[in-house]
């Protein structure tokens, strides 16, 4: 087992036991928590009508820690991409590892390996990381937009570690045309 990456800055204030990471509050909650939460949420609500809430909010959030973080350590274009993905995979999300990306042509393909959903459902038969599925898009958008570029995108998950034969999931970020998101 591996010690506290201290490429990760976690500082935990004494006094009010708020835990911050990138200047941001985090909160530490067990993996089974967080999953047994979702799961019930999108029991609750179909899992489509969750991956569209999710998708939205995921894609706000990516949007703006991207800025953040990008006017902070002075990154830019695909730099940002990078440290963005180096961060999800420090917090015991997964590893995402980007495959591929083209910023002029809003591509980008990413896979996720040892992912915290698939470590805790196991082989369901179907995708189940589509919470993530709207960071990419956030993320791509936000350089873009960054760089003057008015394209935006849209990502899907085209394959999961938890369906029969297959070890990683993949994510596709591309263009959008169309549909709105």
């Amino acid at each position: 087992m591996t010690k506290m990456a201290p490429e990760l800055p976690i500082e935990v204030d004494s006094e009010t036991g708020v835990w911050t990471s990138d200047a941001l509050p985090m909160l530490y909650v067990p993996r089974h928590f967080f999953i047994n939460n979702h799961v019930a949420v999108e029991k609750a609500l179909g899992a489509e009508t969750y991956a569209e809430i999710l998708y939205h909010a995921g894609y706000k959030s990516a949007w703006h820690w991207c800025e953040k973080e990008a006017e902070c350590h002075g990154l830019e274009g695909e730099a940002v991409f990078d440290h963005y993905m180096t961060r999800l995979s420090q917090r015991g999300w997964g590893k995402f590892i980007t495959e591929a990306i083209d910023l002029e042509a809003g591509t980008c393909r990413v896979r996720l390996e040892h992912s915290a959903f698939v470590y805790q459902l196991g082989k369901v038969g179907r995708k189940v990381e589509y919470m993530f599925t709207g960071w990419f898009a956030g993320a791509m958008d936000q350089i873009l937009a960054a760089r003057g570029n008015s394209l935006r995108t849209v990502a899907e998950q085209t394959q999961s570690a938890a369906e029969e034969g297959c070890d990683v999931g993949y994510f596709e970020t591309k263009p959008l045309t169309g549909a709105a998101h």
